[in-house]
């Protein structure tokens, strides 16, 4: 046993040695610096929540240097922002969630200071991005029983293997979050390339409503999304929605709850012309709307 013991502390020391030659400290805020991880030559990805301002950046390399770096962009919804910075440092293996499993070991590592730290734990559960609160847009997230330490925001989780499954985040508090490598990408892309994110934009206001036992049983869920207001000369508008309808399912995926509409209007959906099925006068309808992109506010 004791032999078995000691080649996984090696083989865990050694991993962490080798992925954390790409785990960087952020210092963008006034109090302790937290973590990066590179995700290409010359890009981060850590935590929004840690980036306090926009100027002034300083990454920590693991030689013990510092660079200056600026803010590509930042996604509130998904806890991520990009920055860059001239360093010559190792891309890690960055992996998805399809061999993951509950019981999992990982390892969350952090640089908060010059040094690389590191926390044993287990995959806790692999969730939904539904199941987060209204705001949050991700795809799916890892929950570990990690010990968030100060600063590790923005750090790596990391699998036995050694592959990269995503940053942690302690956004939520009291609970160790992992943002996956899927988002990582979806969000990071789309930051490289406009700056922001990009969001669908129908122009609707919405509210809950519960619908009858008659047409529950017709539409196959028990509550959909009442239009209460429609903006003028908005994707919604020009689709043909109106006050007073209720929506069922966006491109084929149910509508239950305002968040749920938050989450079908991506950014993938801007241009896209989509099935939307709706009640209206008691009867079943489906309207092809074409996505708009929200406006700058």
């Amino acid at each position: 046993m004791s032999d078995v013991l000691q080649r996984l502390s090696e083989e865990m020391a050694a991993l962490t040695e080798q992925v954390g030659g790409s785990v960087v400290r952020v210092e963008a805020r006034r109090r302790l610096p937290a973590s990066g991880v590179v995700w290409e030559k010359g890009v981060i990805v850590t935590a929004n929540h840690v980036v306090e301002r926009d100027e002034g950046i300083q990454i920590g390399l693991p030689n013990g240097e510092k660079v200056p770096a600026t803010l590509v962009g930042r996604d509130p919804s998904s806890d991520l922002a990009v920055l860059r910075a001239a360093f010559e440092l190792p891309v890690p293996n960055w992996t998805t969630l399809e061999t993951l499993r509950v019981g999992h070991l990982v390892l969350a590592l952090g640089r908060p200071g010059e040094t690389i730290m590191a926390t044993l734990g287990v995959v806790s559960a692999l969730e939904r991005g539904d199941r987060l609160p209204a705001g949050m847009q991700v795809d799916h997230f890892l929950q570990t029983d990690v010990v968030m330490y100060p600063g590790f925001s923005g750090g790596a989780l990391i699998s036995a293997g050694g592959r990269v499954l995503g940053i942690n985040t302690s956004a939520m508090r009291g609970i160790s979050l992992t943002i996956p490598t899927g988002t990582i990408r979806r969000v990071a892309e789309t930051l490289m390339t406009h700056g922001k994110m990009r969001r669908g934009y129908l122009g609707i206001g919405v509210q809950t409503a519960k619908l009858s036992a008659a047409l529950a049983g017709r539409a196959g869920q028990s509550q959909g999304l009442l239009v209460v207001s429609i903006e003028p000369d908005s994707p919604a508008e020009r689709g043909g929605l109106l006050i007073g309808d209720v929506l069922l399912s966006f491109d084929g995926s149910p509508l239950q709850s305002p968040e749920d509409l938050i989450r079908a209007l991506r950014s993938e959906s801007i241009g896209k012309t989509v099935p939307i099925q709706i009640v209206r006068g008691g009867a079943l309808q489906t309207l092809q709307v074409t996505i708009g992109e929200r406006p700058a506010r």
